[in-house]
């Protein structure tokens, strides 16, 4: 928890801020450093759902763009059913540029075969820049395609509306419920702005119920491959049960420990930044209006964060390496 400070103390903040800039902008350059040249800003492939909004102009339209909306009894935000990300699938790469944008995240794919695809079902837990969140993703390519790439090379496109799954996650910290998500959907997500916390602190329990007896074997065979034991699967029905705390897979080779160290400093600064100036106000509206008239800086991130053109044009940039 962060001590009250008073807002008075302009040169307090000031210092913070000045720390914060600077600390963006040597993430912003570790950006253009190779991988990350040409997928800079993938960040908005997480946060926001549907027809709440948080009464800022700006904010809202740069949300309703990305393909989020704002949860005010949650406090969080989340994607919608039909965001653009849904036309741009996914790959590894995707994983592999996550922290150098600023997401320092645990990911674990787990692939397997069911109707004549390869699918993935994938998780993710940790830090967003300047939110804590968690995702399930559901995805799948062309079994023809096994037999020229490895399954964890290909281009995954996300499941159709017949492919949808119910599923539902509640993320937890340290012992205590930061808030739950539940739904038929393909990308299931929850981002809490403000939020800082280390990979390693948070707990997600899932629960993925399967079409049917063929998939939810499928699915258990593929978690089997990923290092699961039968006791950490529970099993009712076509409903899978698992508690993902510790990846069994090999994480990105971007997470070293030197660079995870430099991105979430600046991460801490970023949260520790807008919980002194937004600490004072309830709702989020609130917050956004003090954001905006004390903090520009700060506001601005935001609102960039949620565009998410960038990322757009870096997702059709990746998908060129792979036609």
């Amino acid at each position: 928890m962060f001590k009250k400070v008073d807002l008075s103390n302009i040169n307090l903040l000031d210092s913070v801020m000045k720390i914060v800039v600077v600390l963006a902008y040597i993430i912003d350059n570790f950006n253009k450093e190779g991988l990350f040249s040409y997928i800079e800003a993938l960040k908005s492939k997480n946060r926001v759902v549907e027809t709440n909004e948080t009464d800022d102009e700006d904010l809202d339209k740069a949300i309703k763009n990305a393909g989020f909306c704002y949860d005010p009894v949650e406090d969080i935000f989340y994607s919608e059913i039909n965001p653009w990300q849904r036309k741009e699938g996914y790959c590894n790469m995707y994983d592999e540029s996550a922290a150098g944008l600023g997401m320092i995240v645990d990911a674990e794919p787990i692939y397997f075969n069911y109707g004549g695809k390869k699918w993935l079902i994938e998780f993710w837990k940790g830090q967003y820049d300047l939110s804590t969140g968690g995702e399930i993703g559901i995805y799948t390519a062309d079994n023809d395609l096994n037999n020229i790439m490895r399954t964890e090379e290909l281009f995954y496109n996300a499941v159709s509306d017949e492919d949808l799954l119910e599923m539902s996650f509640e993320l937890i910290k340290n012992g205590k419920v930061l808030f739950k998500r539940e739904g038929k959907h393909w990308w299931l997500t929850g981002f809490k702005v403000g939020e800082y916390s280390e990979p390693s602190e948070l707990v997600m329990n899932m629960k993925i119920t399967l079409k049917d007896e063929k998939m939810k074997s499928a699915f258990i065979l593929g978690l089997r491959k990923a290092g699961y034991s039968n006791k950490e699967i529970k099993i009712d029905g076509n409903t899978i049960s698992l508690v993902f705390e510790k990846p069994h897979s090999i994480q990105p080779k971007s997470r070293l420990k030197e660079t995870d160290n430099i991105i979430q400093a600046k991460n801490r600064l970023l949260c520790a930044s807008y919980l002194v100036i937004t600490s004072p106000y309830t709702t989020f509206p609130d917050r956004m209006k003090a954001l905006k008239e004390r903090a520009p800086v700060l506001y601005n991130l935001m609102v960039r964060t949620f565009a998410g053109k960038k990322a757009y044009s870096a997702y059709k940039e990746i998908q060129k390496n792979y036609n």
